[in-house]
Formats: C-alpha cells, structure tokens, sequence
C-alpha cells in the first residue's frame, strides 16, 4: 500500500465483511485451555473508547506525506476503521488491549484473508495474542509460550481456539527482520505476518500481500499515534490520528 502526496490513505472494513477463521490443529482433550489476555498494567490514563471521528497526519514508508479523515466505529468486539482521502478509501479490522490498538487494513473492496493480532508481551517472554479477523465481529485469543528463555526471536508453543470455540494448538517461530519482526504459524496450515513492537506490545498483521497493519498507541487525550507497513515491507510509515 503506497500513500500519495495526493492524500492517498488507508483502510474501510465493509458493515458486511469475509469471514476468515485462525485455523490450528483441534486439540480434543477434555482439559479447558486457558485463553484469556492478560494484560500490562498501563501507566497512564487513556480513553475508555477510541470509538469517533479524527483527522489524520502521517508519512508513507518512503517519507511522502499524507492526510486523511478517520472514523473508528466499534462492532462487538472489534473495532472497524474507515480512511478516506479524496476519492480514496481504504478499510480495516482492529483490536485495543489498554493502550494499544492493532489493526489489519487493505484496499479495494475486499478485505478477506486479512487478520491482526496484537500481543502483550508478559514477564516470562510468553505472548497473550487477540486476534481480529475480517468479515468476523468476534475477537479470538491466542497463548503462544517459548520454549527457552531469551528475547523475543524463537519458537513458541501456540494454544487457542478455532472459530467454532474448539482449543486448538500448534507453534509459532519469530525472527527479527528489518524493523519489525517476521511470524511465521504451523497450525493445521501454515501462514506468515509481520509485526512491529511498541513496548510491552507487538501488532502483527498477516494475511497475503494485499494485507497491511498499524500499531496505534492511545495517548490521554484521545490521539492515536501509530506506525504502519505492509506485510512484505521492512520499513514503516507513521500516523497521528487527533480526535475532531
């Protein structure tokens, strides 16, 4: 996704969007599997929603800029974000845990196959995934846990749930690259993201080519101040998104 000086922006998650699921290997062992996000405690005061309407700055990867008209609508558990730009317009899927919000957008009139997870990064280096996927109102949640201690880069055992509420698992290998961080899943069928790090916070898109995401860290007023780039990028743009 290449943004304009000719005020080329981002994203526009459909009212009806495809449905994609996050498919791993069915664990059927009669054990709950604990799933659930635990999260950082913030620091800092933030809004409780992100949900209204914002007028958005930024740069491309390659140091163009670019404004734009943003409008966050939330839709169960998700975040739906619509870019327009003259007569551009651009969609995507969001999810917010405390001061982060991740966010896996396209072009066009179809976002389908494209899916955003934002991490927290816990203590022991394991990762507690929310998972927001195109054309689904429901956010899904993922445990990935590393099999030795050490920096982010290594290969984690993964459990989660499969759209139908199955546990499932399966593993997950990151690898430093560029400015962000490759991810790369073996669960029941494999497929690859690429993420950048904010933190205690990692936003991974993934998806295919036509793909892209944006890690916003929400500021006490209400702003939104992320970076973005695509799935095969290894360089970021920047946006400041200021409530109207």
């Amino acid at each position: 996704m290449k943004l304009s000086n000719s005020l080329t922006i981002l994203f526009i998650v459909a009212a009806v969007m495809f449905s994609v699921g996050f498919a791993c290997s069915s664990d059927n062992s009669s054990s709950t599997t604990n799933t659930s996000v635990s999260n950082t405690t913030s620091t800092k005061s933030t809004p409780k929603s992100i949900a209204g309407e914002y007028d958005a700055t930024g740069t491309n990867p390659t140091g163009t800029e670019y404004k734009a008209g943003l409008v966050v609508t939330p839709h169960d558990d998700v975040y739906q974000f619509t870019w327009t730009s003259g007569k551009n317009s651009y969609d995507g899927v969001g999810v917010r845990s405390d001061s982060e919000v991740a966010v896996s957008f396209t072009d066009g009139a179809s976002g389908k196959g494209c899916g955003v997870v934002l991490f927290t990064i816990n203590k022991d280096n394991s990762l507690d995934g929310k998972i927001g996927y195109w054309g689904n109102n429901s956010m899904e949640t993922e445990k990935a846990t590393p099999k030795s201690a050490g920096s982010l880069d290594g290969v984690y055992d993964i459990v989660g749930k499969n759209p139908d509420g199955k546990a499932c698992k399966g593993k997950l290998i990151v690898i430093q690259s560029g400015d962000g961080y490759t991810f790369d899943w073996e669960a029941g069928t494999s497929f690859s993201g690429y993420g950048l790090r904010a933190g205690d916070y990692i936003a991974v898109g993934f998806g295919g080519k036509h793909c892209s995401f944006v890690g916003y860290d929400v500021q006490s007023d209400g702003t939104l101040k992320g970076k973005w780039g695509s799935q095969f990028a290894r360089k970021f743009g920047t946006e400041i998104a200021k409530r109207k």
